[in-house]
C-alpha cells in the first residue's frame, strides 16, 4: 500500500514532512485538505481528529510530526543499507 499524506499547503509541519519524503525519495499520494478544520472529513475518517499533517502507511496512521518523521526515517533505512 502506498503512503498517503493529508496536508495543507501553508502548514510548516506539513512542508517539513513533504521535504522529508522528497529527501528520502519515498513515493506518496498527496491529499490536500481544506484549510477549515471542520471540513477535513478525510483526515477525521483516517485519524479521528482534524489536525494535519496526517500520514497513512498501510494500516498505520501517524498524526504527530515527530512520529511521522521517525517513521519515514525507519522506512528509508533498510533501502539505504541495501544500497550501501
Amino acid at each position: 500500500m502506498p503512503i498517503t499524506l493529508y496536508h495543507v499547503e501553508w502548514c510548516p509541519e506539513c512542508e517539513m514532512v513533504r521535504q522529508k519524503l522528497a529527501d528520502l525519495h519515498l513515493p506518496y499520494e498527496s491529499v490536500v485538505v481544506p484549510d477549515f478544520r471542520p471540513l477535513r472529513k478525510q483526515v477525521f475518517a483516517v485519524s479521528g481528529q482534524y489536525y494535519v499533517p496526517v500520514l497513512k502507511d498501510g494500516d498505520k496512521v501517524f498524526s504527530e510530526s515527530h512520529e511521522i518523521l521517525a517513521h519515514l526515517e525507519s522506512k528509508a533505512e533498510p533501502e539505504r543499507l541495501a544500497n550501501g
